[in-house]
């Protein structure tokens, strides 16, 4: 039987976003030790063995930079996991301050993080910072509202900043949030975060 052209075009057409969604559908979440840093080609020691990762042309580097308490500043945007707490407030367990050129990324407040789903996570701006006894608070603003933030001792706290090629070292812990793979153990991206001075992203 013979289709026509019309009848081809429509199938293709149907087709091309499938294939285009199983190919984001294989992107995984590596993190690793650089073993070794050939220009833009990358070897990691993962817990599943060394992976190759090949950067792609422009590829964002980023240095992740652990941060005290007092050093997160007004104004910043971050990004807050917490587990909400009776009183309405929420409490950190980790706090990420996005690098600027990621300001406003998914901001709001939603629930459904960490491992079991019972967190929080919101993405806003730093309105003020004051005491409280347990730990200290921020109190965060977001174009529907804001959010009272208690931030313990023990909560994780890093900076994400603008880093370049000379950040990728041996020895330097990684994170890629989607690499590609390309077959044979080879894996590409266009944004890679590292530790800076040794620390371990979390």
């Amino acid at each position: 039987m013979k289709l026509s052209a019309r009848y081809l075009s429509a199938v293709v057409a149907l087709a091309l976003p499938l294939t285009v969604s199983s190919a984001f559908a294989q992107d995984q979440r590596l993190q690793g030790t650089l073993v070794s840093v050939n220009g833009s080609a990358l070897v990691l020691k993962t817990d599943k063995g060394e992976v190759k990762v090949n950067l792609t042309d422009k590829a964002q580097v980023l240095a992740v930079e652990k941060v005290k308490m007092d050093g997160i500043r007004q104004g910043e945007f971050i990004g807050v996991g917490a587990m909400p707490q009776a009183d309405g407030t929420q409490k950190a367990v980790r706090i990420n301050i996005f690098d600027e050129s990621r300001r406003g990324s998914n901001e709001g407040h939603r629930p459904g993080w960490g491992p079991d789903a019972k967190g929080t996570m919101t993405n806003a701006t730093v309105d003020t910072t004051v005491g409280s006894v347990d730990g200290q608070m921020l109190t965060v603003k977001y174009k529907d509202g804001e959010k009272k933030v208690i931030v313990p001792p023990d909560a994780i706290i890093q900076r994400n900043v603008a880093g370049s090629a000379a950040d990728l070292k041996p020895g330097a812990v990684v994170q890629i949030s989607a690499a590609t793979p390309k077959g044979e153990g080879m894996f590409e991206t266009a944004r890679v975060a590292v530790g800076r001075d040794g620390y371990v992203p979390q």
